[in-house]
C-alpha cells in the first residue's frame, strides 16, 4: 500500500487523516471504463461511497455518471459539474423539496421505490408543468451472499417495489401523465464476492423485463446496480476489483433486448485507494492480559467495524521492531464498540507509531461524524505530497 512507501512524509500531517492514492484511483477508473466499453455499458459512480471534491473531479474526467441516494448528493453532483443527463437518484425516502429539485434539473431518472412515490412524483411534475423521467426500482428477492447489513434485494428489504405490487398497480402506473418510465432498476446488495450471484440476478432481471414488457411497459435502460466487492483481507493482492469478470457474466446472461445496461459502483472504485492514517496514543494491558493500542482515530472517522462488524487490514508502517505482538486496536470514542480489530498481529508498537487502516476509501469519510465533538479528519493526496 502507498502509506508504506511514504511513511516519512506522512509524519508531517496531523493524524488522523485519509490518505488517497490518486494513481491507484486512476488505474481503477481506467479499468472500469475499458472493461465496460467492451459491451457499451454505462457506469455511474455511487457518490455515497465518497464525495471528496478532489476525488470527484478525477472521477468526472473519466466520463462516469452519478448515482445519488439523497437530495444533497444530487445537489453535490450537479454543483461539481456532472451532467444531469448522467445522474440517477434513488432512495426510499425522498422529501418533496428533493424531488422538486430533481424534477427541475432534468436528470436521467428518479428511481422510484414505492407506488406512492410514483404518485407523488407525478403530482409534483404536474405542478412544475413537466414530464419527468423515472425508473422503477424492483426488489428482485435475491440473496446476495453478503453481510446482512448491506443486502438490499431480499423480499423483506425496505428497498424497491415488490414485483407483485407493480403487477397489482400496473394500470394506475401507466395512467400517470407526468412521468415517463425510462428504466428499470435492480440492486441486490454491496460487497458481493461470490460472482455467481450476478448470474442469478441476470436471470431474474430477464424474467422481470419480459413480463413487464408483456404488460405494456417499455424501457430504454436497465440498471442492474453494482455491489462488486473488494479484497479487505489482503488488499495488496487485488488492488483493482475484477470488473472484467462481472461484465463478462452480465454480457453472457443478461437478455434485455435493445436496452442500455447501466451499473453503479462506489466501493469498488474508491475503497482501495484510501487509507486511514492514525497515531498510537497509548499502549496498555488490561487485567485479563489483553494488549491495547489506543489510537487517535475512532468510529467517528471509520464506523464500519463498529456498525457492521466489518474487517479492515491494519499495519504499523513506522515501527522498526523485528518482533510482532497481538493487539486490540481501539479508538478514542466513548463507546465500548469503538474497536478496529481484536487480536491483530502487528510489529511491536509504541506511542507515536503510525498505523494504516486499509481499504478505507469507501464509506469512511462519507460516514464520519462529530460524535464526542471530534474534528472531522483531513485528507492527503498522493499527487500533492
Amino acid at each position: 500500500m502507498l502509506s508504506r512507501q511514504v511513511a516519512d512524509k506522512l509524519r508531517q500531517h496531523e493524524t488522523p487523516f485519509y490518505l488517497y492514492d490518486i494513481a491507484l484511483l486512476r488505474q481503477t477508473l481506467e479499468s472500469v471504463v475499458y472493461e465496460s466499453n467492451k459491451y457499451g455499458y454505462k457506469v455511474h459512480y455511487a457518490i455515497k461511497a465518497n464525495y471528496d471534491d478532489y476525488l470527484l473531479s478525477i472521477i468526472r474526467e473519466y466520463g462516469l455518471g452519478i448515482d445519488c441516494a439523497s437530495g444533497n448528493e444530487l445537489r453535490k453532483a450537479i454543483e461539481t459539474g456532472f451532467s444531469p443527463e448522467g445522474i440517477v437518484y434513488a432512495g426510499v425516502g425522498k422529501r418533496d423539496k428533493e424531488l422538486r429539485y430533481a424534477i427541475e434539473q432534468g436528470i436521467l431518472a428518479i428511481n422510484c421505490e414505492s407506488i406512492q412515490e410514483l404518485m407523488v412524483i407525478d403530482a409534483l411534475a404536474a405542478e412544475a408543468g413537466r414530464v419527468t423521467n423515472v425508473a422503477l426500482r424492483i426488489n428482485p428477492d435475491i440473496d446476495p451472499k453478503t453481510n446482512h447489513c448491506i443486502d438490499t434485494g431480499q423480499a423483506d428489504s425496505k428497498f424497491g417495489i415488490s414485483y407483485d405490487d407493480v403487477l397489482d398497480h400496473a394500470d394506475e402506473i401507466k395512467a400517470l401523465k407526468h412521468i415517463s418510465i425510462r428504466g428499470l432498476h435492480l440492486h441486490i446488495g454491496s460487497q458481493i464476492r461470490e460472482l455467481h450471484v450476478f448470474e442469478n440476478m441476470c436471470l431474474k432481471v430477464n424474467a422481470i423485463v419480459k413480463a413487464l414488457r408483456g404488460m405494456g411497459f417499455d424501457f430504454s435502460f436497465v440498471d442492474v446496480g453494482g455491489g462488486l466487492g473488494v479484497n479487505y483481507d489482503v488488499p495488496e493482492n487485488e488492488p483493482i476489483p475484477n470488473f472484467a469478470s462481472l461484465f463478462s457474466i452480465v454480457h453472457n446472461h443478461l437478455d434485455v433486448g435493445g436496452c442500455e445496461v447501466h451499473f453503479e459502483f462506489g466501493r469498488s472504485i474508491v475503497a482501495e485507494c484510501g487509507e486511514l492514517i492514525t497515531s498510537v496514543l497509548f499502549t496498555k494491558t488490561t487485567a485479563t492480559g489483553r494488549k491495547l493500542l489506543i489510537v487517535d482515530a475512532s468510529m467517528t472517522e471509520l464506523i464500519r467495524p463498529a456498525l457492521y462488524g466489518s474487517y479492515h487490514n491494519i499495519e504499523n508502517i513506522t515501527s522498526t521492531a523485528e518482533r510482532t505482538d497481538k493487539y486490540t486496536v481501539v479508538g478514542t470514542a466513548c463507546e465500548s464498540t469503538d474497536i478496529f480489530d481484536e487480536n491483530v498481529g502487528l510489529l511491536r508498537s509504541s506511542r507515536g507509531d503510525l498505523l494504516t487502516i486499509k481499504s478505507a476509501g469507501a464509506y469512511g469519510m462519507s460516514m464520519a461524524s462529530r460524535y464526542n465533538l471530534h474534528d472531522l479528519p483531513g485528507a492527503v493526496y498522493s499527487d500533492k505530497l
